[in-house]
C-alpha cells in the first residue's frame, strides 16, 4: 500500500472550500438517488443510503432536498436516469487517473473530460488501462478530535479494515469493499464521526513529480474535480 498522496491530502483541504459551492449539493443529489436505486429507500436497510445522508446533513443540505433525491432513486418521483461512470487518464508526467462521475449525459461528460486532459497535459486512455495500479476500498477519514488511534485500530482488527494511516490533525482508515458497511457500522455504534466515508480508488504505487510538473498535475487535477459530473479524481501522485 503507498500510503497518503499529495493529491489525497489537497483534496481534503479543498473540502471546505468545495462544501461552499453549489456542486456539492449536486453531487449529493446524485449519489442519494443511486444509492436509494440500488439498495431502496430505506437507509436502515441500506448502509451505503445511510452514509450518503450522513454526508449531506455533514453539508448542511436541506432535508427536503435529501427527501426529494431519494424518492427520485426509488422511482416515487419520476426523473432524469442518472448513471454512474468510470473514466481512465494520463497526466503530466504520465501520472495515472481515475475519473469517476455521475450523469444523465454521457455525450456531454466525456466531451468535458476528455477536454479537461487535452487542455492541461493529459490525455484520455481506453478502459482498463491504468485499473491495475489502484484499488478499490473503503476510505474513512476521521479528525483525530473523533478518536484516538487505539480505538481505529481495535474497530479495524475487529472488522476486518486493512489499515489505519495516521496524518498531522487526521486518520485514514482503509477497508476491503466487503468490509465497508461492517466498519461505517462499527463507527457509528462507536459514535465516531467521519469527515469522509467512501469507496475510493487507493494508489497501490505513487509517482514522483519534479515541482514544476507537480504543478501542472495538480491543476490538471483541480480542473478535473470543478466538472460538474465528476464526483471523484485519484491520482498515483
Amino acid at each position: 500500500m503507498s500510503g497518503h498522496s499529495k493529491w489525497a491530502t489537497t483534496k481534503r483541504r479543498k473540502a471546505a472550500v468545495d462544501a461552499k459551492r453549489g456542486k456539492l449539493f449536486s453531487i449529493l443529489s446524485k449519489e442519494l438517488s443511486i444509492a436509494a436505486r440500488e439498495g431502496g429507500g430505506d437507509p436502515e436497510f441500506n448502509p451505503r443510503l445511510r452514509a450518503c445522508i450522513g454526508k449531506a446533513k455533514a453539508a448542511n443540505m436541506p432535508a427536503e432536498n435529501v427527501s426529494k433525491a431519494i424518492r427520485k432513486g426509488t422511482g416515487d418521483i419520476p426523473g432524469i436516469v442518472i448513471e454512474e461512470l468510470i473514466y481512465e487518464g494520463y497526466g503530466p508526467g504520465g501520472i495515472g487517473i481515475i475519473v469517476e462521475a455521475t450523469t444523465d449525459n454521457k455525450n456531454r461528460t466525456i466531451s468535458e473530460i476528455r477536454s479537461t486532459f487535452s487542455k492541461h497535459g493529459g490525455n484520455l486512455a481506453s478502459s482498463g488501462a491504468l485499473a491495475f495500479n489502484f484499488q478499490r476500498m473503503g476510505q474513512f477519514i476521521i479528525g483525530k478530535a473523533a478518536a484516538t488511534e487505539e480505538q481505529l485500530l481495535e474497530i479495524a482488527l475487529a472488522n476486518g479494515a486493512n489499515d489505519v494511516l495516521t496524518e498531522e490533525d487526521s486518520f485514514e482508515l482503509l477497508t476491503p469493499i466487503g468490509a465497508f458497511y461492517t466498519v461505517t457500522q462499527a463507527l457509528e455504534k462507536a459514535n465516531i464521526s467521519c469527515e469522509s466515508a467512501q469507496l475510493s480508488h487507493i494508489p497501490l504505487t505513487t509517482v514522483e513529480l519534479d515541482e514544476a510538473t507537480l504543478t501542472k498535475a495538480m491543476t490538471l487535477l483541480e480542473k478535473m474535480e470543478d466538472l460538474e459530473d465528476v464526483t471523484g479524481v485519484y491520482a498515483n501522485l
